[in-house]
């Protein structure tokens, strides 16, 4: 995050290696966008996505100039000199820290929400330089950047110099980032630690500052959506719902509040996608209804909603919220395709209901029984019946007669 809350442009220094996104993949088609409808499936459901428009346009900004390819020699040669010296940030011997020039003390350290400014050198196992950028400036704590960085500069105190290891889990992990970062690789980042100051007051900021922080952070959370790590995600669009929320001393022009309103509708599609994603059904539902609070007719809304209702067998309740959805958009096949299915499973479902209550009720199934006199007609008499009737009769005559006698 800029601290003067000017959106960095694409392919900038100030967001590439650190806050950039890779190559849309896959589920980096299911993120939010105002132009084009397009849905979230369930990763265990084989569905057919292929006539789904992209949701949102999250494609990564150019990668930045190659420059120098060969990494911090002397930083490289004092960390193999003095391998004491190296400090285990999680204790896991995945991430590594090396102080190279030390700081002014353990109190100049920055704080969470803190912005802060680095100088940053970002090197490949083999030397080559991936990422350079004299003055990145982000929200320490927020996951604007490299989880690595994020971690690290914590444990940094002013003018401090240090060289951080980091594996690929808390950089670009299995993804990587086309062309310059191959999947699963392990980064080593020079960082000095420039400035620390207080982020700006929230409500302080003007319209057009307070979206593009807003849609900084739901940018972000569209680049953890991508690498399928829907808690940081989650915890992005968050953010960016928090800083949408907040309280201002400013007056917004309408057509910012309308625009203020367009990221929060697109934030809260995207978090209903990742909690859909981690099966948080309750609060996926709660996303969807706050859209429709707002657009009552927004599609991706209804049909995550029918989504998250079929998933608790609410399927009568699911199956109007989708015809709704259809009849907003009657060519989208996704919608048909999860409406047929939904009808199917709810039909299934009475049936499996009727052969219980006929069970507990102890009226088998007609199916089940032995068809019995289907020629005879409704009013016929059974043999039986008539054989009963006809010795009772008898019985009565022969009684009749006795007593006669007797008397």
């Amino acid at each position: 995050m800029a601290s003067s809350g000017e959106e960095p442009k694409s392919g900038s220094p100030g967001r590439a290696g650190t806050g950039t996104e890779p190559a849309p993949t896959a589920d980096a088609a299911q993120l939010d966008t105002a132009e084009d409808f397009e849905v979230l499936e369930e990763e265990e459901e084989e569905e057919d996505l292929s006539e789904l428009p992209p949701l949102e346009d999250v494609g990564r900004p150019p990668a930045p100039p190659r420059g120098d390819t060969q990494p911090s020699e002397q930083g490289r040669e004092q960390a193999a000199e003095d391998p004491q010296e190296w400090l285990d940030v999680l204790g896991s011997g995945l991430l590594k820290k090396k102080t190279l020039v030390p700081g002014q003390g353990v109190d100049t350290r920055p704080h969470k929400g803190q912005d802060v400014t680095v100088r940053l050198k970002a090197t490949l196992e083999d030397g080559s330089v991936v990422e350079e950028n004299p003055a990145l400036t982000f929200t320490l704590g927020d996951c604007d950047v490299l989880q690595a960085l994020d971690l690290c500069v914590q444990l940094l105190e002013m003018g401090e110099t240090a060289l951080i290891v980091s594996d690929a889990k808390y950089c670009y992990g299995a993804q990587g980032r086309s062309p310059d970062i191959p999947p699963n690789a392990t980064l080593t980042l020079e960082v000095e630690l420039l400035a620390a100051r207080d982020a700006p007051d929230l409500e302080l900021l003007s319209g057009k500052e307070k979206i593009e922080l807003a849609n900084r952070k739901r940018e972000r959370g569209n680049f953890f959506y991508q690498q399928a790590d829907y808690v940081l995600a989650i915890n992005s669009y968050d953010i960016a719902l928090k800083i949408i929320s907040s309280s201002s001393k400013v007056n917004f022009s309408p057509d910012e509040e309308a625009e203020l309103l367009d990221v929060k509708v697109k934030c809260l599609n995207n978090l209903a996608a990742s909690q859909l994603k981690l099966d948080h059904y309750e609060a996926a539902l709660k996303s969807c209804n706050l859209v429709l609070e707002h657009q009552p007719g927004n599609i991706k809304a209804l049909f995550r909603k029918g989504k998250v209702l079929a998933q608790q067998g609410e399927y009568r309740e699911a199956i109007p919220i989708l015809k709704a959805a259809l009849k907003l958009e009657p060519s989208n096949k996704t919608i048909h395709a999860e409406l047929s299915k939904l009808v199917k499973k709810h039909a299934d479902q009475k049936n499996v209901e009727t052969e219980m209550y006929r069970k507990m009720l102890g009226n088998p199934s007609a199916a089940g029984a032995p068809g019995k006199c289907k020629d005879k007609l409704p009013w016929s008499i059974p043999w039986k019946w008539l054989f009963g009737a006809t010795a009772i009769a008898l019985g009565g005559v022969a009684l009749s007669v006795v007593i006669a006698a007797r008397n």
